[in-house]
């Protein structure tokens, strides 16, 4: 039906041209030669934009498919360095609070060494104030007994004869040589020197030397004594401060060593610190790349999906229209070969100058009607056609409602041509009218489907976030609780085995009163007996009773022995007692420590199950009220995607095809408007060839009926 018009069509414009010089079938294989050449350039042109598709789902298929395994390999790396993040904090924080006892311990020792040392230097001024005081008297008094005794020897006679230093001093203080309190003071230093020297003698005297004299017999030789006593105390304040030096060095030592520890261990402490807010930091920072990447991983899965998709759909629609267009090519190709070898002849007989000007004659009287019916029905044929192709209901509508206006039209006078153009561009208003509303809900649908799939990913996430707390919690929780029992069955066994050890103890500690109240009363027993034998057989009434003597003497021996395995026994009990006692208490002691330890552990560890549980809730509560959320959200995005998703054809598709049917109308607009043109032009050409066409009307008129039919 197509191919007929269009020859009509080019029939009826060759002809009015008035430059015949081909038949019409020969205007007719030319025709079906362009229209070959047509559709294979329309087949080249969609083979090579199918072509270039086909090239970008493949190069848009291989970079996604690259987006997704990175995204993936990002997501593993991601929750890897978490991991790593919460295992370096952990461990960072075990390292912060050693840190801390160890300060807390050298900032203690710090402390107790410097007031040890402030001790030592207080009892070291006070020690070498006295030797120093101690030293200046005695150079005083040596000064003093040298001068007096060079220029009064006489005078200073008595100093010979005394006997003891307490009467040298004496006598100095009598010469008013040295005060009394100076005196005293050398008695003091004499005092603790002798008693110094005296255990010194025992020492020796343990080593079998003999003990000698102190400051004794010395008569006459007084400054010796006094210069002995100088180069004493001299020694000792030397002494005193050699040992103040080494404790003030040794302090000095032990006082850099903790600073050093301190000044490290603080330094490590804040060095320990940052990492810890680092480590912080950078999981936050990882948890949220870890959120990003995995909501571009999902709209990557779904880009990918949907690629495929479409791009198969494309593919199946070539694979069709290459199937059409070859179909068409092998229909031209038949009917242009049954044309040329069956119709040559018939033309060249029918066809004549005069008979092709009889047929302008009745195209001349029909008013230039047919042009215009052709136009209208190839407008007709070219909208029914583009219905068919579009499976489009009102497209087919307007071709039936075109036909009747041109075949009703024709009849009633009026111009359907006019009517024809109304009707397309009423239908191409109303198709682009559609197409606007369609692009509004389009830009709403996407907005809608954007902000709410957005919100269903942030409370899916808070969701799965608050779910893994509350698990990790609960799971703590338990273990606490677990761990609670069985360290209160630990101290319900510990008290039974501290209640056993008790009831022990008492018992062992009756049998011994009752064992060591048995060799008691048996060794004085013993020793009354030996004291009875003993005063009986040394004395003289013993002498006549010799046989009875030796049994006595045998009898004190076994006495003696038995005597002795008491005492034995005795000794033995109370250091049986002793160290069972010694057991008993220390046992005890690490019961009550061990009972101190685990109540504190049961303590702590029943207040922080407590504020988990606690925490477990309000955490509970809490995704309770985003699942609400959530809920609300996925009901809302229910009703968009039924709104706007879930139809058998997408917004893609029904823009494609409703740009095909405004394409196809305005195209059957122009085949009009072009029409119009020809066919005014015709009319111009056909007043100059009336005059032709006289002969031959009535049989051409025929004829032209016919090709019209």
């Amino acid at each position: 039906m197509q191919l007929r018009c269009l020859a009509i069509l080019s029939l009826l414009a060759f002809l009015a041209s008035g430059e015949v010089t081909a038949s019409p079938i020969d205007k007719v294989l030319q025709l079906i030669s362009d229209l070959q050449a047509k559709v294979i350039k329309e087949g080249e042109e969609a083979h090579k934009v199918f072509a270039e598709y086909s090239e970008w789902c493949e190069d848009r298929s291989r970079n996604v498919g690259h987006e997704i395994q990175t995204g993936k390999a990002q997501v593993e790396e991601l929750k890897a360095s978490i991991a790593k993040e919460v295992s370096d904090s952990e461990a960072l924080t075990s390292k912060i609070e050693e840190l801390a006892a160890g300060i807390s311990t050298d900032e203690a020792d710090l402390k107790a060494a410097i007031e040890i040392r402030d001790k030592e230097g207080t009892d070291f001024a006070a020690a070498e104030k006295e030797l120093m005081e101690t030293v200046s008297i005695l150079e005083r008094a040596i000064s003093v007994l040298e001068k007096e005794m060079s220029k009064h020897g006489a005078s200073m006679l008595q100093m010979q004869n005394v006997r003891s230093l307490a009467q040298a001093l004496s006598a100095l203080v009598d010469a008013a040589a040295i005060s009394s309190a100076d005196a005293s003071h050398l008695t003091a230093f004499v005092q603790s020197s002798q008693a110094a020297a005296s255990d010194d003698e025992d020492m020796v005297a343990e080593l079998g030397a003999p003990a000698a004299a102190i400051y004794e017999g010395h008569s006459g030789d007084i400054i010796e004594t006094l210069q002995g006593l100088l180069d004493k105390a001299e020694v000792q304040l030397n002494d005193l401060r050699t040992k103040e030096t080494s404790s003030k060095h040794n302090f000095e030592m032990l006082k850099q060593s903790l600073q050093d520890e301190l000044k490290f261990a603080n330094k490590d402490m804040a060095d320990t610190r940052k990492g810890l807010a680092a480590s912080g930091e950078a999981k936050s920072t990882a948890e949220s790349d870890l959120a990003m990447t995995s909501k571009e991983l999902t709209s990557d899965v779904d880009t990918k999906a949907g690629l495929h998709s479409s791009c198969m759909a494309r593919a199946e629609d070539y694979e069709a229209e290459v199937k059409s267009r070859s179909e068409e090519l092998k229909a031209l190709a038949e009917a242009k070969k049954v044309l040329s070898e069956t119709t040559s002849g018939a033309a060249d007989v029918t066809y004549s100058l005069a008979q092709q000007a009889s047929l302008f004659q009745v195209a001349a009287d029909s008013k230039i009607a047919s042009g215009m019916d052709l136009a209208n029905l190839e407008a007709v044929r070219f909208v029914r056609d583009l219905a068919r192709k579009q499976g489009s209901s009102m497209l087919a509508q307007l071709a039936q409602r075109m036909a009747t206006v041109i075949r009703l039209g024709s009849s009633g006078g009026a111009d359907p041509f006019a009517k024809v153009k109304g009707l397309i561009t009423d239908m191409v208003a109303k198709l682009e009218k559609e197409a606007g509303a369609e692009a509004t809900e389009k830009a709403y649908c996407d907005k809608e489907l954007a902000e709410t799939g957005d919100k269903k990913l942030e409370k899916s996430h808070e969701i799965e976030k608050l779910s893994t707390k509350i698990d990790q919690m609960s799971v703590k929780s338990a273990q606490l609780k677990e761990n609670v029992a069985a360290l209160n069955d630990a101290l319900a066994k510990l008290a039974a085995s501290q209640a056993e050890i008790d009831q022990i103890r008492q018992q062992e500690h009756a049998d011994f009163a009752s064992s060591k109240a048995e060799l008691e009363k048996g060794l004085e027993g013993i020793k009354m007996g030996l004291k009875i034998l003993r005063e009986y057989y040394s004395s003289a009434d013993s002498a006549a009773h010799t046989t009875a003597a030796g049994a006595g003497t045998s009898i004190i021996g076994l006495l003696e022995v038995v005597e002795s395995d008491f005492t034995k026994g005795l000794a033995g009990a109370i250091s049986a007692e002793d160290a069972a006692e010694a057991a008993f208490e220390q046992q005890t002691q690490m019961n009550k420590i061990e009972k101190v330890s685990k109540d504190k552990d049961v303590e702590y560890k029943t207040r922080e199950s407590t504020s988990l549980d606690k925490t477990v809730a309000e955490l509970s509560s809490d995704r309770t009220g985003v699942q609400a959320e959530l809920d609300a959200v996925l009901e809302y995005l229910s009703k968009l995607q039924e709104r706007c998703i879930a139809k058998a054809e997408t917004y893609s598709e029904r823009q494609a095809r409703r740009e095909a049917e405004l394409a196809g109308l305005k195209e059957a607009l122009q085949i009009l408007e072009s029409e119009t043109a020809l066919v005014q032009q015709r009319a111009r050409r056909q007043r100059t060839l009336r005059g032709r066409a006289a002969l031959g009307q009535g049989r051409l008129s025929v004829r032209a009926g016919s090709v019209l039919g």
